[in-house]
């Protein structure tokens, strides 16, 4: 751990500390404000980019690669939560049962892989976007 770094840690969530942690450290929620955050940043990522005509294929740069590296597993989590929202639903705890499955999280995990793809485009530039191209159109 860099010198200082500890410091930045709130002293009440350590992990040596797991019965103070419970007690005084606030559970993490997705709220409806981290989906707004990610989709302002979708608008403006997206907006100077050129309307898509075509698929796009995974491939361009080395960061364009591993953004959507970045998305395939952000989908691959969205589809674990929805599976998981099937089986324990998404309701809140009561008494005699747990809590579901927070939809924010999933609707969170939704915008956050349309980000990585918009980031991918971005990254790639205006003539990076590697274009599926029909099987007619090929040469």
């Amino acid at each position: 751990m860099p010198a200082g770094a500890e410091r930045a840690v709130r002293p009440w969530c350590r992990l040596e500390q797991p019965a103070e942690a419970t007690e005084r450290c606030p559970q993490l929620r997705i709220e409806q404000a981290a989906i707004d955050r990610l989709e302002s940043w979708c608008d403006r990522f997206s907006e100077p980019l050129p309307s898509l005509m075509s698929f796009i294929l995974p491939g361009g740069s080395v960061a364009a690669a591993q953004l959507h590296v970045a998305r395939t597993v952000a989908r691959r989590a969205e589809r674990s939560a929805w599976a998981a929202a099937e089986r324990y639903g998404t309701q809140p705890s009561t008494e005699n049962s747990p809590e579901g499955i927070n939809p924010l999280a999933i609707t969170y995990l939704n915008r956050l892989s349309d980000l990585l793809f918009i980031l991918t485009r971005v990254v790639n530039g205006p003539a990076g976007d590697v274009l599926w191209v029909p099987g007619d159109g090929r040469n």
